[in-house]
């Protein structure tokens, strides 16, 4: 079991100016730890996606940050990235992992549940993850998690847990604390009025708070 918590960039739902984008991208790696950026662009086309890949992709991994895409399993495996995040109602998992080979990471949504979670664990996913932990406006949330299922989580399972939905500075320390491995992020980072680098500094600081306070 992991004693450290880390930060998990996901990309504001469309990239309008994908060279901007990058460059802002760049600045909040530079200021503080991110383990990984997921790439999450539903609502467009697959060139966009691929473009979106291309561009930012060896950013990311200059600074030792893993490249996850969205939903697409096809497509994470044909573009190269390092993994892919699915839902639910995505790709079964075994069709995944046999797109994305043995040695790409999976990471599955499993809301506020302890059995779906144990389901993906028992398959083989690379992580699983919960939330909403709190009120979002990036994504429809169809639930809402308590802190206290990272704490079991934790305790019982190896697998990685990924804290999501409504994460910021100002409320990401309590989870830290609550034995999230990863705490995925979105418009904490890219809506922060001090700008992206101004909020992974600032995240960075919330998750040692709560990791010194973790019992």
């Amino acid at each position: 079991m992991t004693l450290d918590c880390r930060l998990y960039l996901i990309t504001p739902p469309a990239l309008t100016d994908l060279a901007g984008f990058g460059r802002d991208l760049a600045l909040a790696l530079d200021a503080g730890d991110v383990a990984a950026l997921q790439i999450r662009l539903k609502a467009a086309p697959d060139d966009q996606i691929a473009a979106a890949v291309a561009a930012l992709a060896p950013i990311a991994r200059a600074h030792d940050v893993a490249v996850i895409l969205n939903d697409r399993p096809d497509l994470a495996a044909a573009l190269d990235c390092d993994g892919v995040h699915i839902g639910q109602d995505d790709m079964a998992f075994a069709a995944a992992r046999k797109l994305m080979g043995k040695d790409r990471m999976i990471g599955v949504t499993c809301h506020d549940s302890r059995h779906l979670a144990m389901e993906a664990a028992e398959a083989g996913a690379d992580y699983v993850a919960f939330g909403a932990f709190y009120p979002t406006t990036t994504k429809d949330a169809p639930t809402t998690a308590d802190p206290e299922i990272l704490s079991i989580w934790q305790e019982v399972m190896e697998t990685p847990s990924v804290a999501i939905g409504g994460i910021t500075a100002d409320n990401a320390a309590p989870l830290a604390t609550a034995g999230a491995d990863f705490l995925a992020v979105s418009a904490g980072v890219w809506a922060h009025p001090r700008g992206p680098a101004a909020a992974v500094a600032a995240l960075n600081a919330a998750i040692a708070e709560g990791l010194a306070a973790r019992p």
